[in-house]
């Protein structure tokens, strides 16, 4: 692999080093002596590797490398993207249901029976938010219950990709003023999808998927004037 592309002499050294997820570094003094390189520059590359979430300094024990998680890569870029106005969320909203469309038979086929229980213990608390009182939305059981499903993909782009979505999909507030009937209409189709899935109905539960997607908005809903 041309390492040379990689333009971080601290991300090259976590490479040729393979340093495992969990394992402590060196200092930065003793990586800067053993690579030649300045102990300003490898701090300002340590910064940048933090960002990516690929290593954390921890008081009292140092620097450590974290797992991958690609959404830390993905979600500045799409964030900054967002913020300007050089792209869309709509646009980012593709991807994302590109992506569910076409990994989704080989990720619900590898849940299992307590994934599957999750799934109908998302849907059940989800309801049980919506007609409370007061009412809540589910925000989080929406994000974990799309994460869920393909939560056993062994593809840590694709997982990253998904989280980085609803990281941003929260940050756009597209359906922050949606009326009460569209959370409804949202969670219906859920509990659907999921008894599907517990089901064993793969294909079914595809037809619904691709169906809610149309649910979404595509601007966001402005609250009316009772509501200001």
């Amino acid at each position: 692999m041309r390492l040379n592309k990689l333009d971080s002499n601290f991300l090259r050294y976590l490479v040729d080093s393979q340093v495992a997820p969990g394992e402590r570094l060196p200092t930065l003094n003793q990586i800067g002596q053993e690579l030649g390189v300045s102990v300003g520059k490898l701090r300002e590359q340590l910064e940048i590797a933090r960002n990516l979430g690929l290593v954390s300094v921890r008081p009292r024990v140092g620097i450590v490398r974290e797992p991958f998680d690609f959404s830390q890569a993905v979600l500045a870029g799409v964030l900054f993207g967002l913020g300007t106005g050089e792209a869309n969320f709509q646009q980012y909203s593709m991807l994302r249901q590109a992506i569910e469309v076409k990994f989704w038979d080989t990720a619900v086929r590898n849940l299992t029976p307590d994934d599957k229980q999750k799934l109908q213990q998302l849907v059940n608390k989800a309801w049980a938010r919506l007609k409370g009182d007061p009412i809540h939305v589910p925000n989080e059981e929406h994000r974990q219950l799309h994460l869920t499903i393909f939560s056993r993909l062994d593809n840590p782009f694709v997982k990253g990709m998904l989280a980085a979505y609803w990281d941003a999909y929260e940050a756009s507030e597209l359906t922050r003023f949606s009326p009460y009937s569209y959370w409804l209409e949202v969670w219906g189709y859920h509990e659907r999808i999921v008894a599907a899935i517990v089901a064993d109905e793969f294909d079914e539960g595809l037809t619904l998927l691709s169906a809610h997607f149309n649910l979404l908005p595509t601007q966001p809903e402005l609250p009316s004037s009772n509501n200001r």
